[in-house]
């Protein structure tokens, strides 16, 4: 139970990797806010799993592209819980795998929204409450891809390359205050949306140097050591979980 008695907002939790963070953190003894924008039935059944399992966890509305909707969910959790210990900035949306030829300059903006200005809003509503607080965690999802940066990724790697350059920069900036910034980088991990029996999941899992498709809820274990005590000398720092698809700091 690292994170016992801790606050931790999760984004875009309603599914996908969110979710599997959003039951680690609970599993691991935290109150987990489960973020969505627009999959409330879905953040919904989350939190009431995580909550059947002998969590705490609360469903909760913010578009995280819009400093006001953040500034007023940070809020209501702090009315509500007292604190705010941590936050895993996941939320993603709209076309991520496009050749340059038909991506749109929409698809280029909203990945930025997702991947710059989604953290930098939820950096700014949560930092008051960190530095009243001693201190806070704050972990970024990207991407192995960085690292790989394949064709046709364009628009998804505008989007997690904006949030590896300002996570480095946030990391120094904000040291000064025990606020640390860490990245996790899934490789292409097992949700509900994934057929591991397709030949394309099999082939991804041969390539793998552990020879296996890694599980979403690996990527909440990676993020539950960076919200925890035992990572409270560790920042800036990169962590693909990719099964050694990645096997060096990828910054």
């Amino acid at each position: 139970m690292i994170l016992k008695d801790r606050v931790i907002i999760v984004t875009g939790a309603g599914r996908g990797i969110g979710a599997a963070i959003a039951r680690v953190a609970g599993r691991e003894g935290a109150t987990v806010i489960v973020n969505y924008g627009s999959s409330k039935e879905k953040a919904e059944a989350v939190a009431a799993e995580i909550v059947a399992q002998g969590g705490k966890a609360e469903a909760m509305h913010a578009d995280v592209r819009s400093a006001e909707s953040v500034q007023q969910m940070v809020e209501s959790v702090v009315a509500k819980y007292g604190r705010i210990d941590g936050v895993v900035n996941n939320a993603i949306g709209g076309t991520q795998m496009t050749p340059v030829a038909t991506a749109t300059l929409e698809d280029y903006t909203n990945a930025f929204d997702f991947g710059c200005i989604a953290v930098i809003n939820m950096v700014k509503a949560v930092r008051p409450v960190f530095n009243q607080q001693g201190g806070g965690r704050i972990v970024n999802i990207v991407t192995e891809l960085w690292n790989k940066a394949p064709a046709q990724w364009t628009v998804y790697m505008a989007g997690k390359g904006a949030m590896v350059g300002i996570s480095r920069s946030l990391a120094c900036e904000l040291g000064v205050e025990n606020i640390t910034v860490n990245m996790v980088a899934p490789g292409w991990m097992v949700d509900e949306k994934v057929d591991t029996a397709s030949e394309g999941s099999k082939g991804y899992a041969a390539s793998v140097p552990l020879k296996r498709q890694g599980s979403a809820e690996e990527i909440g274990n990676g993020c539950a050591f960076f919200l925890s005590d035992y990572a409270g000398f560790v920042t800036g720092t990169y962590l693909p979980v990719c099964g050694g698809n990645v096997t060096q700091v990828g910054v």
